[in-house]
């Protein structure tokens, strides 16, 4: 007998076939995700927080939220059950996350729960747990959760005490804290002007006091929170941040940045206008930290990232670990190899002497740091043997440490899984290439320097599109040879 039993997409499907179990994972790349009211069901919200306060076992825990229509009532369900567990329970109300993981560290508490769906559209919420340590739990961790979900673990416990609720602003804290990892002195000499396009998300509480702190000019656009994020959506992308690009360029400001909705992530331009991926951007702040500011680490990234950081690990002789893509994959990198300094593509930067966490807040500081040193002809002197032209001053000037390179990113809405499932498999059987990596989805290389990607997304139904060459027309004839192949392969139509 066979028979199935649904609960949305991203959480479980359990499927019997005589005595045979299997179980589809809650957890995606990073933490539970799902639409609200639908995937992430009151009754779901309910079992699971029963089932991560099982799991902590103890108290306090420390819950905060974005800045989602659902995140308040959702804040409150978690809030309820945890203290039902007799457990006691610090909120913190809307919060970006990187400050709520910090703060279960600085405080020594058992544990965390942030409300957020992070950079997914509106629809979307979710839970993610933070471990004593201020970052996510592990994957072996996340298993363990999930198990006492699926056999209700919870319901065989007696719980006969209720836990106390209190309110938590630790922002002061947070905030005194990544201003000591910055030379405050050399950034007020400089005068930077910044934009800062907040996207109607929770970084607007504390990017903006930061870069104030620091003397900084500061321009806020869609600084309101907004559940809806109407300006421009909750991901800072390409082909949505025009407004900011053309606030920097068109008035003079040294440096633009851009915020997801829960403000973990930061989008730069430059000057002139020119957007930087993550990648490039923390390959930068890599070379800055560890030239500049002497901090002896190692670099953890994942496979996704751009070429340029290998050319920087090999300029400063610091060895580069690569990861499966996903923030929690890059933190237990860092921890497994000691290193303080990772970076995803999509602009999550985590330094480690704060938190092993990535951080918008954070990562603003310091690139506002950097562009102060060579303003203030601090790196004049230590970059020429990278070419960088010293007249420039500017941020597009630092950004030519790097060398040019082209990168390619999109997406395709796939809902089937038998249709990825099909798409990696062909892509990594098509043509004569140079060598064909799986660490996560298919990574296929036509030379040492030009590569296409195919990876399903972890919290949506669709499969990420990501390709890099020193040469745009091959880079360019790859990803239209490879975008035919899924055509046909498919028999569909899309546009990217």
């Amino acid at each position: 007998m066979t028979y199935y039993s649904l609960i949305g997409e991203n959480h479980y499907i359990i499927i019997h076939i005589g005595r045979r179990l299997m179980v589809k994972r809650l957890f995606g790349t990073n933490g539970i995700r799902g639409i609200f009211g639908q995937d992430l069901s009151i009754e779901f919200i309910i079992d699971i927080a029963y089932s991560i306060g099982y799991y902590f076992e103890k108290g306090p825990i420390v819950v905060g939220s974005d800045g989602r229509s659902s995140s308040s009532s959702i804040s409150k369900i978690v809030c309820a059950v945890l203290n039902s567990m007799g457990i006691d329970v610090y909120q913190m109300g809307l919060t970006p996350t990187p400050c709520l993981q910090f703060t279960v560290k600085n405080l020594k508490m058992s544990g965390g729960i942030m409300i957020t769906a992070s950079h997914n559209p509106k629809e979307y919420n979710g839970l993610k747990p933070v471990s004593h340590l201020g970052f996510e739990l592990s994957r072996d961790e996340e298993i363990k959760i999930e198990s006492i979900y699926h056999q209700r673990s919870f319901l065989n416990k007696k719980y006969t005490s209720i836990g106390n609720l209190y309110d938590l602003n630790p922002f002061d804290q947070y905030i005194d804290k990544v201003l000591t990892f910055v030379d405050r002195e050399i950034i007020e000499k400089s005068k930077i002007r910044i934009v800062m396009d907040c996207g109607n998300g929770v970084q607007s509480i504390i990017a903006p006091l930061i870069a104030r702190k620091l003397g900084c000019e500061v321009l806020v656009m869609n600084g309101h929170i907004d559940p809806n994020f109407s300006a421009r959506g909750s991901e800072p992308k390409m082909d949505n941040l025009f407004g900011l690009t053309k606030m920097v360029s068109d008035n003079g400001y040294d440096l633009g940045v851009a915020f997801d909705g829960d403000g973990d992530r930061s989008i730069f331009c430059d000057e002139k206008g020119a957007i930087h991926w993550g990648d490039k951007t923390g390959s930068l702040l890599a070379y800055h930290i560890i030239k500049n500011k002497k901090l002896d680490t190692e670099i953890v990234c994942p496979i996704n990232s751009s070429l340029v950081i290998s050319r920087v690990g090999d300029l400063l002789d610091k060895r580069v670990h690569f990861t499966k893509v996903g923030s929690i994959e890059v933190t237990y990198g860092m921890k497994n190899t000691n290193s303080l300094i990772g970076f995803e593509e999509n602009g999550g930067f985590f330094y480690g002497p704060l938190n092993l966490v990535r951080d918008g807040a954070i990562t603003t500081a310091l690139m506002i740091e950097m562009l102060s040193y060579y303003k203030q002809d601090i790196l004049t002197g230590q970059i020429d043997d990278v070419g960088l032209p010293a007249e420039t001053q500017t941020l597009s000037g630092i950004y030519s440490i790097l060398g040019k390179t082209f990168q390619y990113k999109s997406s395709i809405n796939l809902s089937s899984k038998d249709d990825i499932q099909r798409v990696l498999e062909t892509c990594s059987e098509h043509g004569s290439v140079y060598k064909v990596e799986k660490m996560d989805g298919v990574k296929i290389w036509f030379d040492s320097e030009s590569w296409i990607m195919f990876r399903p997304s972890g919290t949506e139904p669709l499969i990420r599109i990501y390709s890099e060459s020193n040469d745009e027309s091959l880079m360019n004839s790859k990803v239209r040879e490879y975008l035919n192949l899924i055509k046909r392969t498919l028999n569909i139509e899309f546009n990217t």
